[in-house]
This record gives structure tokens, C-alpha cells and sequence, in this order.
């Protein structure tokens, strides 16, 4: 078989048809201020040094796509919070910016009115108009977790637990923001929309609870994108629920470390496409040798027919993760993640 551009190679996993080898997403966000050698917080204040960044990663590690993600807090930085920098992690949102008693005051700010996430639109533009061999992973925080940012974990649960009221109220105003803010990102250039939904993992809230909340959430969501919607969980487990956000049309369901890869690639079979499952925070310590192992145990696990591709199981690798340990990942997957796989019936 041809050797196929990263875009290919994408599409045609998506199809559930095995491409010349299995795609490899190097969530990389942070890694790029190493690369210009800035700290993170200049690095994310334009959406040229993002682009640059994100470029100049793609052609030093040969993986297959582009991550214009700066950091989850910058949608909560728009509606006029704080951002906690620091220097060896990513930026952290401050204070919460609502209380039960805001809510109805609340008006989620216009995407264009907001410079932090004009620079992210910076970003995708610049990056489409350098390279249209790759597909541009854009970021969208799901309404039913961003009040985890505008109010605090604590203060949210108690309003889904106590107020189911004004806790609708809310997610009436963070859904037209969040279905806003991904169709700018779509517009902008962005491929698809990575939907970050982590209070919907089982690891959160029960199932049932889920499917009262996040779940009509999410498949109003998945209608008012402009383009496909990769749904996905932040390390959370996805396999109770991979069914649900399948018949919702979810295109992309990340994978747990936690979750059976074997089990969710079956139930995933033919409907959704399987993004993990590499540990991120041990990869901070792996070895050429052990890097190769889990690489292949991942591919052994969900690489057949199509419908997976090797990532971190978190959506953002952390700033300690070598770029030894990026190559061999990369070379693993070149070894052992070329069809027919070996190994694999």
C-alpha cells in the first residue's frame, strides 16, 4: 500500500477501513514553548508562536495532527476569569466566576469580543493556510463541564443535586457560547471539534445521571457543530457510555487507560473511531523498550478493521514527557501499526 498523507490516513480510519498504518495524535499543547523556547505563559499570548509551534512539532515528530488546544481555562479567561500560570504545567483556572445566586445575571461574552480566543482562531488559520496534508484538532469544553471552571466542582454538583432549575438555566447560556466558540474554530479551519466532556464519565457521576444531564447536552451538540465532533473524556472511562455517545453521532470516542480497550473497541466496532490509550503520566518515565511495548499492546488490543488511533488517554501530554519518548512512540507505531498488523487476526 502507498504511504498515505496524515489527513488519508485519518479519513480513512474514520471510514472503519485500515489505512496504510494506524494514525498517531501527539496531543502536544505545552511542548511547542519548549520548541521556541518561551515559558507558557508568552508562548499562548499569540496565535502566531501556537502555530509555529504546532508546525514545527508535526515536522519533528511525523505524527498526524495538529493540537491548536492553548488551555481549557481560556474559555472561562473570556467570560473574565483568571488564568493561574505556572511553569512546568498547564494553566489553571482562578477563582470561580459564578455562584448559584449569578447564574441569571450571566451572559456568556460573543467569541469575537474575546482576544484570547481570537489568537486561538489565529492559530488554526495560520496553521490551514501552511498545511492542508493534516487534519487541525480544535477544542471545545462541553457546556456540562465548564461550570466545573465558572463555579467549582463542589458548587456545580450541589446545583445539578438542588436546583435543577437554574442549573438548565446555565447550560442554556454555556451551549449557545460552546456551539458558538467550536463553529468559529470549524470556521477558522479546524477539522473537527474535540468535545471535552469529562463530568459525563462514569468516573464523575453514575450513568443514570449522565443520561439526565450531559447526554442531552451533548447530542444538542453534536446537531449544532458544523463538522465532526470527537467526543471526549479526559482520562474518565467511556466504555459504559461509548453506546450512548455513538447513537448520538459522535464520530471519535476517547479511550481510558481504565476502560477495556478490547470490550469498547467491539462495542466502538463500525460506529465510532477509538482515540487512547497510552498513559500519559507514566510516559513522563518510559524507556525506548517499554514505549514499544505499551504502543504494541495498544494497536494488539484495537487496531484491526480500523476505527483506532494511538494517543494519550488524557488529551494533553504533559510537559515532562521527553521527546525521546515522542520518537519512539511514533517509531513504535510505525513498527508494529502497519496493515496488516502483525500479530493480529
Amino acid at each position: 500500500m502507498k504511504r498515505m498523507t496524515s489527513l488519508e490516513r485519518v479519513l480513512t480510519t474514520l471510514g472503519h477501513q485500515e489505512p496504510d498504518r494506524i494514525p498517531v495524535f501527539l496531543l502536544l499543547t505545552m511542548h511547542g514553548a519548549k520548541e521556541l523556547g518561551m515559558s507558557i505563559e508568552e508562548y499562548f499570548s499569540k496565535g502566531s508562536q501556537v502555530a509555529e509551534g504546532q508546525l514545527r512539532m508535526r515536522e519533528k515528530f511525523g505524527h498526524d495532527c495538529y493540537y491548536p488546544f492553548f488551555y481549557a481555562s481560556i474559555e472561562t479567561q473570556a467570560m473574565g476569569g483568571k488564568v493561574i500560570f505556572r511553569p512546568d504545567g498547564p494553566p489553571n483556572a482562578g477563582e470561580p466566576i459564578l455562584q448559584p445566586s449569578t447564574i441569571s445575571r450571566f451572559q456568556p461574552p460573543k467569541v469575537e469580543d474575546s482576544p484570547q480566543l481570537i489568537e486561538v482562531l489565529e492559530s488554526i488559520r495560520l496553521i490551514k493556510e501552511r498545511d492542508a496534508t493534516a487534519p487541525i484538532i480544535a477544542v471545545a469544553i462541553s457546556p456540562f463541564s465548564l461550570p466545573v471552571m465558572q463555579m467549582g466542582f463542589e458548587n456545580f454538583i450541589d446545583l445539578i443535586m438542588e436546583d435543577r432549575s437554574m442549573f438548565w438555566e446555565l447550560m442554556e447560556k454555556n451551549i449557545a457560547f460552546s456551539t458558538d466558540w467550536a463553529n468559529a474554530q470549524l470556521a477558522a479551519g479546524a477539522t473537527a471539534i474535540c468535545y471535552f466532556d469529562p463530568v459525563s464519565s462514569p468516573t464523575v457521576i453514575p450513568r443514570e445521571l449522565f443520561l439526565e444531564t450531559g447526554y442531552p447536552i451533548a447530542q444538542r451538540m453534536v446537531k449544532a457543530i458544523n463538522g465532526p465532533m470527537a467526543a471526549h473524556l479526559a482520562s474518565g472511562r467511556s466504555q459504559e457510555i461509548a453506546l450512548d455517545f455513538s447513537g448520538i453521532g459522535a464520530a471519535v470516542l476517547g479511550a481510558s487507560m481504565d476502560d477495556n480497550l478490547v470490550e469498547l473497541k467491539e462495542a466502538c466496532r463500525g460506529q465510532m473511531t477509538i482515540l487512547g490509550a497510552l498513559n500519559g503520566v507514566a510516559m513522563r518515565g518510559w524507556d525506548q523498550k517499554t514505549t514499544e511495548q505499551e504502543v504494541q499492546a495498544c494497536i494488539q488490543k484495537a487496531g484491526s478493521g480500523g476505527g483506532f488511533i494511538l494517543s494519550d488517554n488524557h488529551g494533553e501530554i504533559p510537559w515532562q514527557v521527553p521527546d525521546e519518548v515522542l520518537h519512539h512512540i511514533v517509531r513504535a507505531a510505525e513498527k508494529w501499526g502497519r496493515y496488516p498488523l502483525k500479530g493480529v487476526t
